[in-house]
């Protein structure tokens, strides 16, 4: 830029005026004054410059450094004694952050499981009927406890108690699709589920495929072998047919609108492939909408480029969607454990209708 400034201050055809703007702008070292003006005047003169610069070859040893906890020493090289060593680190667990679901092995897959154990769901929190005591600010006036502590004084009421409401967490509730389509993420996803369920109270998980299936109590178990067996034999339906609008159905008459999503973070996890018609799942997802805190949409298929939510299951559900959001790696799952955690830290923001 300074450079640009001077030309139009001297002007591009003055040779000396353009040599010496370039050369008190660009050269800062008294060594590289012959390699600039063999470089100035093949450019302005057209002219080879006859100079071909290499850097100083220097020998070095490299040694490779990774995560891997079953690692070994002799399978990594080392410098020979007394040279200059340069290590470089490998992560293969920033590596599989970001790798898609799909294209994993089966010993990513158990990598990834623990990755997913790691990860914190604290989830909003929602005013409760209970009062909890609190020492100062603008709260209301405890009668009962302030009489028990003056009964303390002598009938002296020294202190005034005060209560504010409390809190407690909002119930999450997570329906996965396990239909034919989601066949190479739902593995993936059904260990996000354990380890939501595992990891914080009031979580409600079930798997959406040609029936509902409620698994909140096969995933509530902390061994993850154990727990994902139980689901195998829950789910009769798993890589079947898909009809999303008659399980959501399903959900609302029996679960959701009776209590279950009323104020809840409902999560569905689900390509928006429906085999249902668009007026049930239209429906259905409004019932939803009406009564759940909000309602969060993780889609896989949202990361492929051009994406565009054209299925007919997705398109009639997105209007009633507060979030929808990527689910086809480690990374994107973080992000939507983030959004449970703090909704404004949502990186896919739709917005209440």
């Amino acid at each position: 830029m300074m450079f640009a400034e001077a030309l139009a201050a001297v002007g591009v055809d003055n040779p000396a005026g353009v040599y010496w703007s370039a050369r008190s702008a660009l050269v800062h070292r008294p060594e590289d004054i012959a390699i600039f003006n063999g470089i100035f005047v093949a450019y302005w003169g057209g002219i080879p410059s006859g100079l071909v610069w290499r850097p100083p070859q220097e020998e070095v040893s490299i040694s490779m450094e990774t995560d891997d906890p079953d690692a070994t020493e002799g399978d990594m090289e080392q410098g020979p004694d007394g040279d200059d060593t340069i290590t470089v680190t490998y992560s293969s667990t920033e590596t599989l952050r970001h790798k898609d679901f799909a294209a994993y092995s089966n010993e990513e897959l158990e990598q990834s499981r623990r990755l997913m154990e790691q990860m914190r769901f604290g989830g909003p929190s929602r005013p409760s009927r209970r009062r909890r005591p609190i020492s100062r600010g603008s709260a209301v006036l405890d009668m009962r406890r302030t009489v028990r502590l003056a009964l303390k004084a002598g009938g002296e009421p020294m202190r005034l108690a005060r209560t504010t409401p409390g809190k407690r967490p909002r119930r999450i509730v997570l329906l996965l699709d396990v239909s034919g389509s989601m066949e190479s993420y739902a593995s993936a996803l059904m260990r996000f589920l354990h380890a939501t369920v595992a990891g914080r109270t009031r979580v409600e998980a079930f798997a959406l495929g040609t029936r509902l299936t409620r698994l909140t109590r096969e995933l509530s178990s902390r061994d993850p072998d154990r727990a994902l067996a139980a689901v195998g034999e829950a789910v009769a339906d798993w890589s079947g047919g898909t009809r999303l609008g008659d399980g959501l159905r399903v959900f609302n008459d029996e679960w959701g609108c009776r209590g279950m999503a009323r104020g809840a973070v409902v999560v569905i996890l689900s390509d928006g492939w429906d085999r249902g018609e668009p007026s049930e799942m239209d429906e259905q997802m409004g019932r939803l909408h009406r009564v759940a805190h909000r309602v969060v949409w993780v889609n896989p298929l949202k990361a492929s480029p051009g994406y565009q939510p054209l299925a007919r299951g997705m398109a009639a559900a997105l209007p009633h969607v507060d979030e929808f959001l990527e689910g086809h790696s480690l990374d994107s799952l973080e992000t939507l454990a983030g959004l449970i955690l703090d909704p404004d830290r949502s990186r896919a923001h739709i917005g209440r209708r």
